[in-house]
């Protein structure tokens, strides 16, 4: 059992690693290329250097390319330490992650002189169309269909096992990423919102491969991996930001996250904890999706909801409820994943009684 954590931590600590070096290039290096945005929750609006999504593609493509290479040094025949989990599903996700990342860094460049109009408010980002989005984003589902990736059996809440068959490869999973990518797309713009609540949820599926009998060890590998890199952005991104996450890497994650559902065989746990992005999305649809997260910052640095009491977001919810500072908006997007996490396992605990 202490091999098989090291095997773990190991190409954690190496994602982590990569992950804060990274940054510190793209943080330099976005901002001498003019890939910035302005902060519209600071009252100077400071132009920050965008997309460092690819530092954490990058991070966790290194820690589970660590993993394989403990698999194959110093030769085949005799390998640092017995593959646990399937190379061939661990390289179909490095390459699902990386691909919907270059999407999102895609989405990032496109970046105006001027102010244009861009969901519903003024930014110098203008972005991909709306259309673009989620057909693009089916490229990140390629390598996981390729492989075959997954049960076709799912056990589901309320319901219990359900035999999708062909259409689970073929369908299921191609949505489900598009889905998910797109999805987590939506929830962000205060400091540490995305980062954060994407690190509970990734944590969470950790937790769940360690500690449930239904957890699996590559689950497990991919949720540790994937916690350590967005843990090494976090530090950067957390109020004040000093780098944006961008949609390089909310793509990426969203692509992370149902890899490490689908390839862990915790669909059913990871639906619940994908509930607030899932809520998300269907009160952006509300507003066709031309809607903003963003509050009215007031002279005190607090935050006015942006449509009075129409509600279009979760942050909108917390702007209703009290008069946030922008830190005290991500805290509150934490604390209600928390909840959904905590959900997911109540109910995975009584189905397993």
């Amino acid at each position: 059992m202490y091999h098989t954590y090291l095997t773990i931590i190991i190409p954690s600590l190496a994602a982590f690693a990569i992950t804060i070096i990274a940054t510190l290039f793209i943080k330099s290096y976005m901002l001498e290329s003019g890939v910035t945005s302005p902060d519209h929750n600071k009252k100077n609006k400071p132009t920050l250097p965008s997309s460092g999504g690819l530092a954490v593609a990058f991070g966790f493509a290194i820690g589970i390319f660590t993993y394989i290479f403990g698999t194959r040094f110093p030769s085949p025949a005799h390998p640092f330490y017995l593959p646990n989990a399937s190379l061939v599903y661990l390289f179909a996700t490095i390459l699902a992650v990386v691909l919907i990342s270059l999407v999102g860094f895609l989405d990032d460049i496109n970046v105006k002189a001027k102010m244009v109009k861009s969901t519903d408010m003024m930014d110098t980002r203008k972005g991909l169309k709306q259309w673009q989005k989620p057909l693009l984003t089916l490229i990140g589902a390629i390598p996981l269909v390729a492989v075959n990736a997954g049960v076709s059996v799912i056990r589901l809440p309320f319901i219990g096992n359900v035999s999708f068959g062909i259409l689970y490869p073929l369908i299921i999973l191609p949505l489900a990423v598009i889905f998910a990518a797109n999805a987590f797309n939506l929830l962000g713009g205060f400091d540490g919102i995305a980062t954060g609540t994407g690190l509970i949820a990734s944590l969470a599926m950790l937790l769940y491969s360690i500690s449930m009998p239904v957890g699996t060890y590559a689950g497990a590998l991919i949720s540790a991996v994937l916690s350590a890199s967005i843990f090494g952005f976090f530090l950067f991104n957390l109020y004040p930001a000093k780098v944006l996450p961008g949609d390089s890497f909310t793509y990426g994650v969203g692509a992370a996250i149902v890899g490490a559902m689908v390839i862990g065989n915790m669909e059913s746990f990871g639906l619940i904890i994908f509930m607030p992005w899932i809520i998300e999305f269907i009160l952006h649809a509300r507003k066709k999706f031309k809607v903003t997260d963003l509050g009215k910052i007031q002279k005190d640095g607090t935050f006015l909801p942006p449509y009075g009491k129409k509600i279009y977001s979760w942050t909108h919810i917390i702007m209703n409820i009290k008069r946030c500072k922008e830190w005290e908006v991500s805290l509150y997007m934490w604390i209600i994943e928390i909840g959904f996490v905590a959900l997911a396992f109540g109910l995975k605990a009584m189905a397993l009684l």
